[in-house]
């Protein structure tokens, strides 16, 4: 039940914010001493979102010592990625690897 039926309210869109937006809400926390919430209510943004731009360039600022770069994140993603795909592979090669198995027999 905690989705909304369709038809039940106005549908909420995702908002985009441009990179010079972000690093702008981030070096008003910073490097200017504003709080979070301070610098959500000022720019119309949740304080949520605010704080994970803040946490993610403490990272990068930090060079990874209090949490993933950004960089690092984007590896990781890969990394997944193709750790999915072999996965893939190893279990189709399995497949065919059984199979072959019976026929021979």
């Amino acid at each position: 039940m905690g989705r909304m039926a369709k038809g039940s309210g106005p549908q909420r869109v995702r908002r985009s914010f441009t990179d010079e937006f972000k690093a702008g809400a981030v070096r008003l926390v910073l490097d200017e001493g504003k709080t979070v919430s301070q610098v959500g209510r000022d720019l119309d943004v949740s304080q949520s979102v605010v704080g994970n731009w803040v946490k993610q360039a403490r990272a990068d600022r930090s060079d990874g010592k209090t949490g993933l770069t950004t960089e690092e994140r984007g590896e990781l993603v890969k990394l997944r990625r193709e750790v999915r795909e072999l996965r893939l592979q190893l279990d189709l090669l399995k497949n065919a690897a059984a199979f072959f198995a019976r026929e021979s027999e």
